[in-house]
């Protein structure tokens, strides 16, 4: 059964049909590059997975369950985390500080036992401060804990974005755009530590710009155009695909995507 499965996606604003008749599937343990061009409406369908957006047609399913208008806390909940193009973090906040507040919607405790500073709320809050200290430590994080995460380089922040979305238990990780801002070292420490994730039984779905590391990375490749899908296949037949070269690349017919 796959993970995702979105059928005849669509969503208009106004008469702009933005997303038109999607069908992807993601299986489980697998990498999913999803291509296109500037607006061709990439971002959309991640946030139509994920409840921010509600569509005006189609399905999307997780493991079999029909999730489709549920709300992005419901969603989250399920174990579908996902990072924006502009990484969201606490400004004011150190690296670390940043980690436990986005740990709160994890938290069984409440705002009572908080202010009473009950055994409860101690051992959650010791706990969430060990889980960000590993995954800091997994991303590579660790000596920027102390940080300001304003002041924290443009390619760490990417690295923060994901820690913070993996604190809570994900099955399906939606990248928007992850190597933005990174130099050729980061992406590759970046992909490294996503393969990793993958090993660990983490689905992914990412939608990505770089098209050798994404040739390089994914199993599968999704590729649309003014909000339909075009071309579906492993990096080698989308690398010489003539509707993806010219309709996405814009080059001639013979061309190799690369």
């Amino acid at each position: 059964m796959a993970l995702i499965e979105i059928t005849n996606l669509g969503k208009s604003f106004g008469g702009n049909r933005a997303v038109d008749g999607i069908d992807i599937e993601l299986q489980p343990g697998e990498i999913v590059g999803l291509v296109g061009p500037n607006g061709a409406g990439k971002s959309t369908i991640f946030n139509l997975i994920t409840g921010f957006l509600r569509p005006n047609s189609g399905t999307i399913k997780f493991k079999g369950d029909n999730i489709t208008g549920l709300r992005p806390d419901q969603i989250a909940k399920k174990g579908i985390g996902r990072t924006f193009q502009i990484t969201l973090l606490f400004h004011g906040q150190t690296v670390l500080e940043s980690m436990l507040a986005g740990h709160v919607r994890e938290e069984r405790t409440g705002f009572w036992q908080a202010l009473l500073n009950t055994g409860a709320y101690r051992q959650e809050r010791a706990q969430a401060f060990e889980k960000s200290v590993d995954t800091l430590q997994f991303m590579g994080l660790t000596e920027w804990k102390d940080t300001l995460v304003n002041v924290l380089p443009c390619g760490l922040q990417r690295f923060l974005g994901i820690a913070q979305v993996i604190m809570s238990p994900v099955e399906i990780l939606l990248l928007d755009e992850p190597l933005t801002g990174l130099n050729e070292e980061e992406i590759s420490m970046l992909l490294g530590k996503l393969k990793q994730l993958r090993s660990q039984g983490i689905s992914i779905l990412l939608i990505e710009h770089h098209m050798k590391a994404v040739m390089s990375f994914c199993d599968r490749i999704v590729v649309i155009n003014f909000g339909q899908k075009i071309a579906e296949g492993t990096p080698e037949r989308i690398s010489t695909n003539p509707t993806v070269i010219e309709a996405y690349l814009g080059c001639k017919r013979g061309t190799r995507v690369s």
